[in-house]
């Protein structure tokens, strides 16, 4: 028999060059891969990145649907709920006749209320809204001594929620019961404060809402009772001496 000389050494020396080859192979492949990601313009990473899931928004925006139905009778309303962090107007309808008296101003805030506090639909709730206004919140008019536009809530304004108190005055802000300024007032013996909607309102309903100085702009100074006036007009009325 013919000794085989040499066979565990080349046997061990080819699998050494094959994973050689094999690590050769791998290291072309991923400068390959380098220096396209470079032609691309992509700059590479050593670390895994996780982007996360794509940001969804809601649309604020109900679509296709026509608020006057055979089952709810009324007249087309706009109140403002939340959605997406701010305010956006939806259309509702209220059985409150539009075109009445300046005296039944209370009986319509009292219908927009009703529809802030109701739960939004099942549409509404798909497209983003909700509302913070929780009941059961009455209105009553204005007391002698407040001005004549004056709303009184059965809570007090400043301790219901930041966007439910701005959920309201957009929603009256809007509506034919104010001139833009929304003078509301509560059951105890603070007196009545005006309020403003606007547009940084409606983006931040949970901090920019601010009550207005008193004053020309503010609440109970062109509304104010006729009572007031009078009074204050005497109180600087020359006076007459009498006749001896």
């Amino acid at each position: 028999m013919t000794p085989r000389f040499g066979t565990a050494g080349s046997g061990r020396s080819e699998g050494r060059a094959a994973r050689q080859g094999t690590a050769a192979g791998r290291l072309a492949g991923a400068l390959a891969l380098v220096a396209l990601a470079a032609g691309c313009g992509i700059r590479t990473t050593s670390v895994p990145v996780d982007a996360g899931p794509a940001p969804s928004r809601m649309p604020c925006q109900v679509a296709g649907e026509t608020v006057i139905t055979q089952s709810r009778p009324g007249v087309p309303v706009g109140i403002y709920l939340a959605c997406a962090s701010g305010l956006a107007s939806v259309e509702r309808a209220t059985p409150v006749p539009r075109g009445r008296s300046a005296d039944d101003r209370v009986e319509i805030a009292q219908g927009l209320l009703d529809e802030l506090q109701a739960q939004p639909s099942t549409s509404e709730r798909e497209a983003g809204f909700t509302t913070y206004v929780r009941g059961p919140l009455i209105l009553s008019g204005p007391r002698a001594e407040d001005p004549a536009d004056t709303l009184r809530l059965s809570r007090q304004p400043e301790d219901l929620p930041a966007t439910a108190l701005a959920q309201i005055v957009c929603t009256f802000a809007e509506s034919e019961i104010t001139d833009g300024t929304v003078v509301l007032g509560g059951p105890g013996d603070r007196p009545p404060r005006g309020y403003r909607c606007d547009q940084d309102t409606k983006s931040n309903p949970d901090t920019s809402l601010r009550a207005l100085p008193p004053g020309p702009s503010g609440a109970g100074s062109a509304s104010a009772p006729a009572s007031a006036s009078a009074s204050a007009s005497a109180s600087v009325s020359p006076s007459v001496p009498s006749a001896r």
